[in-house]
């Protein structure tokens, strides 16, 4: 008998730590705790009996697990979590912490870089949440793996439920753009919350930015859904900017990307979210995105050829270039001495963003 544990629950579990286990999970109920193991041939359940507190009794339990899986009779060591979280556990069998119960085990190997689509459905089975969904999601084997679209799905699923809570919003969203597990349908539905929530819109434009040279193929710029139609103008303003564009002059590759169709959009998303954002993260994104989705081209002999530029198109080619330069570290001295959110955060970027607001609608034409 297993010391401190009732003789059932002692009996019980010998005979299923004699077993090919791949997760244990607990579920902690003051009224009917249960211990759930997955096996190669299912799952089983034992209905615990505690015969003392509970918090000590599962105590006992998962020192038990901890000791059969990983050879630690006092338990999970907790500081295995952070060097998981920093990639510093190279050669550990990253299945036998899902034998251990613990919550924290499960965290590790899903911050693991050594996470495959596998163990991303072991994980997944003893630890389902939003958070860990974002994690093995952003994993190239587990977004590639069978895994992919059932994580992708749930997130879908949960993120009307996240309401309020912008970071978890952007960086859900982002999460499931870089995955391409997202149907078109779905990137459509999502993009359409933007219009409740323009936090929606943030992780959109940061993912139409991507500038795939420096961070892979597998990250090169995504289109935006549901484009609207290019300026009017476009095609007599392209000729125009011609022999700008031949020297590569920054404003007046800013300028003929805002004229096309993408640009419009990209241009419309970024007004929504800097007319009434909610928090000094989205602004700041919003901004980054804003800046790196115009920087595009070279500066080199921009005052001379400007020279030869129509004098109608220097407005505009000098409100693209301020876009181009757009970035968080306008806001950066304001966000420094506060900490407000909601519409006092608004009154106090106002200086900033009226300005970028206004360099927007003369590219959209408004």
């Amino acid at each position: 008998m297993i010391e401190d544990l009732s003789p059932e629950d002692s009996f019980r579990l010998q005979v299923l730590l004699a077993q090919e286990l791949r997760a244990v999970r607990i579920e902690e109920s003051e009224a009917c705790p249960v211990l759930h193991a997955l096996t190669n041939k299912g799952e089983a359940s034992i209905p615990l009996s505690p015969n003392c507190r509970l918090d000590k009794y599962l105590r006992l339990i998962r020192e038990l697990l901890s000791g059969h899986a990983l050879g630690s009779p006092g338990g999970y060591p907790v500081f295995l979590s952070r060097w998981t979280r920093h990639g510093q556990m190279e050669g550990l069998n990253l299945g036998r912490l899902l034998l251990t119960g613990e919550p924290e085990a499960v965290v590790a190997v899903v911050h693991s870089p050594g996470l495959t689509d596998e163990l991303a459905r072991d994980a997944w089975w003893a630890q389902p949440s939003i958070e860990n969904a974002r994690l093995m999601l952003s994993r190239e084997k587990v977004a590639r793996g069978a895994m992919g679209p059932i994580l992708a799905d749930y997130l879908v699923e949960h993120l009307p439920f996240l309401q309020d809570e912008h970071l978890d919003i952007m960086d859900t969203v982002v999460v499931l753009l870089h995955s391409r597990v997202l149907s078109e349908a779905n990137r459509e539905a999502i993009w359409r919350r933007g219009k409740q929530v323009s936090t929606h819109y943030v992780a959109f434009l940061e993912v139409a930015g991507w500038d795939y040279r420096s961070v892979g193929a597998s990250s090169a710029p995504q289109a935006l859904p549901l484009p609207l139609p290019a300026r009017a103008d476009r095609d007599m303003r392209l000729a125009d900017l011609a022999p700008l564009l031949a020297v590569g002059d920054l404003a007046a590759n800013a300028l003929a990307r805002a004229l096309e169709a993408q640009g419009q959009t990209f241009l419309a998303a970024a007004a929504e979210i800097l007319e009434r954002p909610e928090t000094q993260e989205v602004v700041n994104r919003a901004l980054n995105a804003l800046g790196r989705y115009f920087a595009s081209g070279s500066p080199r002999a921009q005052s001379e050829s400007r020279m030869n530029a129509c004098q109608a198109l220097e407005p505009q080619l000098e409100a693209a270039a301020r876009l181009a330069r757009v970035s968080d570290e306008q806001v950066t001295p304001i966000f420094a001495r506060s900490t407000a959110i909601g519409s006092l955060m608004r009154r106090k970027i106002e200086p900033v963003v009226s300005g970028v607001l206004a360099d927007i609608r003369l590219l959209r034409g408004l």
